[in-house]
This record gives structure tokens, sequence and C-alpha cells, in this order.
């Protein structure tokens, strides 16, 4: 069976490491494709990831590049047909929800190639997000769907999904984390005296959605409530590309001896940072579920969240994006005292191996879609 696997964007790579590696153990069974669609090309959000999670290189990067959501999805589709049409694969693995997810599920739904998405069924009920329209139209469109929590299975069913299609195998992100874990702690000593922080005694932060970025209004309430949490405790703040020269607008008002903005990090680093902090701010998805199997305290700069799971069972928390709002948040969250984690079932490290079990089963013919 040849499988394509794609990959677009940062949070993909951590999702199809596990599953490359799982798969790898069955060469009789399986001949796999790698393809990046270059959808992130800064080598920091990029390559760096590939040589940390040993990833192998590419067969096809296609180079696309950033542009408007319908831009870069048009691009991504236009240049994988050709891609499909000399491959031939069996089927086509898609992760997550970015551009390069849809764009890639829809080429294959046109040719009539079998799609199988990992990280399916997550909702967050808002359609201003161009994350949940690419989840809602790819989730329709796959033939089969891995589910990483048990929420993804009802919201399928419930939008008529058929049953057979869906497999709940648990987080393929978390397989990576547990695997990198140990790697990444031996970075920690190294990275507390390159910034000059202490365990547990600094906030982490990531921002990267428009909706926090893009208005000057909002993202200025944000720094203002960081640099005032920094009065009290240093704040590390890894900007992502699109949002440094925001931020660089602002610094004239949001400085402070105890607030760093520095490149971004690569994977092990960051694992490392995140591990060791008091506490983590962010509006990142995939961060709401590491934070929660880390038992990092969490607030999530939105109004939603995808993943419910990790505020019902972790220690994420949504937050409204103006000053006061999260200056009263980030004081209660620092003073509780740690919480009774309960990691979501199946978050155990082994998601890749359950995928590569159903895929197997088709391989043979024991399952039938």
């Amino acid at each position: 069976m040849k499988i394509l696997h794609v990959v677009g964007a940062r949070p993909n790579y951590m999702k199809i490491a596990p599953l490359m590696r799982a798969l790898g153990q069955y060469p009789d069974s399986f001949e796999q494709v790698l393809v990046h669609t270059g959808q992130h090309y800064d080598p920091q959000m990029s390559q760096v990831f590939f040589d940390e999670l040993e990833l192998p290189r590419p067969d096809i990067n296609l180079n696309i590049g950033s542009g408007t959501h319908a831009w870069q999805t048009a691009q991504v589709m236009l240049h994988f047909e050709p891609v499909l049409l000399e491959f031939k694969p069996d089927w086509v693995l898609v992760v997550g929800d970015v551009n390069s997810t849809l764009a890639c599920s829809l080429v294959c739904s046109k040719l009539g190639i079998r799609v199988a998405h990992v990280e399916a069924g997550l909702r967050s009920y808002d359609r201003s997000m161009p994350e949940e329209i690419n989840r809602i139209l790819t989730d329709q469109i796959s033939d089969l769907l891995f589910t990483p929590s048990q929420d993804g299975n009802a919201n399928l069913l419930r939008e008529g999904v058929s049953p057979e299609k869906i497999h709940f195998v648990g987080n393929v992100m978390i397989d990576t984390l547990i695997r990198m874990l140990p790697k990444a702690q031996t970075h920690w000593d190294h990275l507390k005296e390159k910034f000059c922080i202490n365990d547990k005694g600094f906030v982490l932060v990531t921002l990267h959605r428009p909706s926090n970025v893009d208005d000057p209004h909002i993202l200025s309430e944000i720094m203002t409530a960081l640099v005032e949490i920094s009065q009290d405790l240093p704040v590390l703040f890894p900007v992502h590309p699109r949002t440094r020269q925001r931020v660089n607008d602002l610094e004239k008002e949001t400085k402070s001896s105890q607030m760093q903005n520095i490149e971004p990090l690569g994977y092990l680093d960051f694992l490392a940072i995140q591990a060791h902090a008091a506490l983590v701010l962010t509006d990142s998805g995939g961060i709401q579920e590491e934070t929660t199997y880390l038992g990092i305290p969490c607030l999530t700069a939105r109004s939603n969240t995808e993943r419910p799971v990790t505020i019902t069972h972790g220690t994420n928390q949504l937050v409204k994006s103006d000053t006061g709002s999260l200056i009263t948040a980030m004081q209660k969250r620092l003073m509780e005292k740690p919480l009774d984690l309960k990691v979501p079932l199946l978050w155990d490290g082994h998601a890749a191996e359950r995928i590569v079990k159903v895929m197997l089963e088709i391989s043979s013919g024991q399952l039938h879609l």
C-alpha cells in the first residue's frame, strides 16, 4: 500500500513524525511518500523541525509560501494535483487543520484517491476561524477519520459521518511529546542560563492568530498585560514571524526589563521551556494539548476552543484578550495550587500504532470501507 503524507505548517510535523515511524516498522506492507507544501517556509518554522523530529527529507516540496487563505489554498491544489498523478498513492494522509490539509484533500476527492484525516472531529463552532472551515470540509470528504478525543467522534456522528469511517485512536502529538521529552530536558540547563529564567519562575507566551495579533488595539491590550505581569515574573515570548513587526510597532509602549521577545524556538527548546514554565499564555491549539499532558497551567487567549477536553480534563482555561481579564486570570493561575491532572483517554504515546493497526487491516482486506 502506497501512502502519501502531507505536511504544510509547523504543527503538522509533530503529528506526521510518529506516523511515518510507526508505518516504517512494516516496510513490506507500506511504501511512504512525504510531500511538504511549503506553507511554512521560514527555516525556524520548518527545517529545524525536520531535523529535530528525525523526519526524512520530503520527496517533494511544493514551495508555496505565504499568501491569502484563498491564494494559498489554490496554489497548493494546483501544484499538488501533478504530484498525485505521478505517484498514484492508495491513500493520502493529511493531519490537522491548516490550508494544506483542506487543499490536498479536495484534490484527492476530485481524483478519487482516498483520504485519511488525522486529528479529525475537532470543532470550535466558530466559523470565523479559517481552521474551522478547513476541519469541517476535510472531515466531510475524508474516507477515514482518526479522532484524538471522544468529543471528536460525537461531533462527526452529529454531522452525519458514517460510523465505520471513524476511529478513536488518541493524540499523535502526544506520541511525539512523550518520545522527545527526555531529550528536550537535556536542553534545560543551557536555556535557563541563556534566558535568565528559573524552574517555575517565568511565564511563556505564544501568539499568532489574526484575532490577537492583527488588530493593534487588541495586541496592545495583550502586551500591556504581559508587561504588568513581568513586574513579578519574567515573560518569555518567542515571536511568530508574522507577529514580529506588529510587536515591534508597539515596543516603545510595551517595554520591560523582564519581558523578552525572542526568535522562534525549535521543537526541543520550546518543549523544554514549556515543561518548566509557571504558566503558559497561548492561542495555539497544540500547546493547549501539550500543557494538558505536562500539567502546566495554560491560559488560551480565545473565546472558544476546538479542544474542550483540555479544559474538562486538563489545565487549560479560556480568557478574553483584554488587559484586565488577562492580568486577573494570570495572577489567579499563578497563585493556585497545582491542579490534579487527569490526562485524556488514549493520550499515552501509542496513537500512531493504533492508526497503523487500522491501515494494516485495510491493507490485508480485514477492514472494508
